[in-house]
């Protein structure tokens, strides 16, 4: 049975400073055509609604779709705030917790703008660097090998639950030194946590602490007894001399769930859900996969699913659009990267393009810490279907289906081969 799509969040009023012109209506959570097929509705997005443009769903905000006004969003962390909410809001939302509620985690770093954010994100990047990564390239390679020989004899599978979900989660688990068996119950709580509405924002911070209650038992018993994982890791650093607190063990630990929990598997599903619908290209891979890694980064940009938001700290102009303070944007990767401004023929995958700067990893001081861990996990699981897989095609019983918000995911991908 389908499921119903999700219903339009209501709308609200537009501010007075916002032009009529400026006004298009998109919900970035329910509208139809992302839940349909995700890309196409970023490349119509491009072709009929501004580069910015304002909607009054979700609480009303921005929406930045173009490129280049998604690049200068990005690096002007100064007018473009990674704090969500301005201080008197978080004082509210605070204020409304029951007495004696355990406090909500606040994800740091990534709520923070430089130089604090510098600072907090410091003892995560070694634990993370292109070193790091290509020393777990075995790891994954064999975690790999398992997932496909559980498969590759059915001639068919949900390539989401089948592989793209058990094969990053499983190594970030490990790194965090998280209990691997707990795999579904940490995904569940995930998709909580990005299918929650914008309306919602005490629904989400409640979320926010039940993923901290999820970890609190692993965490305090890393700080008597560290092994090798980020957790330890994070036990032993130092903020400026100041010892760790339980408090910012928290805010990391959330952080990198949500992060380590979903976006690679996207990336993954939309990647493969590609090459289903192009054998000639799995056939080129195939036979030369020295082209692997360019395939990664043209499916990376062709692709992208993270739509990130900001804070505009004070008045300004964007695309022609006058910005004011407390005003919300939403940093719209997906068609960005398809912006026919920065890339030619964008709706087209060419292994030789040029202009291979897509913004999937996003930009600025707010880069993904995980881009170079994404990108070995990436490489191996294409290296491996591909060596291991007859051609695969898309289940033409089974369509793939989406889900959008601050992430577009692919829930389920049937896959099927001879």
């Amino acid at each position: 049975m389908a499921t119903a799509a999700p219903a339009l969040s209501k709308q609200v009023p537009v501010p007075d400073h916002v032009p009529p012109e400026a006004v298009f209506d998109f919900d970035m959570r329910s509208d139809p055509g992302l839940l349909a097929d995700p890309h196409k509705r970023m490349s119509e997005l491009l072709e009929v609604a501004p580069r910015v443009f304002w909607t009054p769903r979700n609480n009303g905000h921005w929406v930045v779709a173009g490129y280049e006004e998604l690049f200068r969003a990005f690096r002007e962390s100064e007018t473009f705030s990674s704090t969500f909410m301005p201080p008197e809001m978080l004082d509210a939302m605070v204020a409304l917790m029951p007495e004696g509620q355990p406090r909500i985690p606040m994800v740091t770093p990534i709520t923070l703008d430089p130089p604090e954010h510098g600072k907090y994100r410091a003892p995560l990047q070694k634990t993370f660097s292109p070193k790091a990564a290509m020393a777990r390239m075995a790891e994954i390679r064999e975690l790999t090998e398992s997932l496909i020989d559980k498969v590759i004899d059915q001639g068919h599978c949900d390539f989401i639950s089948a592989i793209a979900e058990p094969l990053p989660v499983t190594v970030f688990l490990r790194m965090m030194g998280l209990p691997v068996e707990r795999l579904p119950e940490f995904r569940v709580l995930v998709h909580e946590l990005l299918t929650s509405g914008e309306e919602d924002r005490m629904g989400a911070a409640r979320l926010m602490r039940r993923i901290a209650d999820s970890m609190l038992e692993a965490i305090l018993a890393r700080k008597d007894d560290p092994q090798d994982d980020i957790i330890s890791l994070l036990w032993q650093a130092e903020i400026e001399g100041e010892p760790m607190t339980l408090d910012l063990m928290e805010d990391y630990a959330v952080l990198l769930f949500i992060a380590g929990l979903d976006t690679v598997i996207n990336a993954m599903g939309f990647a493969v859900r590609h090459l289903a619908s192009d054998p000639k290209l799995q056939d080129r891979l195939r036979a030369d996969p020295a082209l692997i890694p360019d395939a990664v980064e043209e499916l990376l940009r062709r692709y992208s699913f993270v739509s990130p938001r900001r804070r505009v700290i004070k008045d300004t102009e964007l695309g022609g659009q006058k910005l004011k303070e407390n005003d919300f944007i939403l940093l719209l990767i997906p068609s960005a990267d398809l912006d026919e401004r920065e890339f030619a023929m964008p709706q087209d995958f060419n292994l030789e393009r040029e202009n291979k700067v897509h913004m999937a990893f996003g930009g600025g001081c707010h880069r993904c810490l995980g881009s170079h861990l994404a990108r070995i996990e990436l490489q191996v699981l294409y290296e491996r279907l591909l060596e291991r897989f007859p051609r695969w095609r898309l289940d033409p019983d089974k369509p793939a289906t989406f889900r959008s918000g601050s992430i577009i995911a692919i829930d389920s991908l049937p896959i099927r081969w001879d």
